[in-house]
């Protein structure tokens, strides 16, 4: 025999929790999602490879999300001694998002069949 649970939710006691509004300020935040998915899907880049992967985001910003993102921890910058050259890697903080980008390439794969998104058989296999 099936019961029928009667479950009220008070919304007056709901509160966001911080931990996560701090998160999706992070990853609601424009182009730091594909910066990241970059990373992860082709682990460390130079600021010019990252940028023609993320073609659309202009250098500025770029550079703004990029010291973003290594100031919360989520991107490391590596310099080489006595070279100019300059790689951006994901920290394992940042790796640690990989379950996370999968989960939305899934939801896109899923539900991104309307006019707004680019008309695409399929979209590379993260990770």
């Amino acid at each position: 025999m099936d019961q029928v649970v009667d479950k009220t939710i008070d919304v007056t006691d709901f509160e966001l929790c911080p931990k996560f509004e701090w998160t999706f300020s992070i990853l609601g935040k424009k182009w730091n999602g594909l910066i990241i998915d970059v990373l992860l899907n082709l682990g460390p880049q130079r600021f010019k490879d990252i940028a023609n992967k993320v073609s659309k985001c202009s250098d500025r910003v770029l550079v703004e999300r990029l010291k973003e993102l290594e100031s919360d921890g989520i991107v490391m910058r590596k310099t080489y001694r006595n070279s100019a050259l300059i790689e951006y890697a994901l920290t394992e903080k940042g790796q640690d998002l990989a379950s996370v980008m999968k989960s939305i390439h899934g939801w896109s794969e899923k539900w991104c069949q309307n006019q707004s998104a680019p008309k695409v058989d399929q979209c590379h296999q993260p990770l």
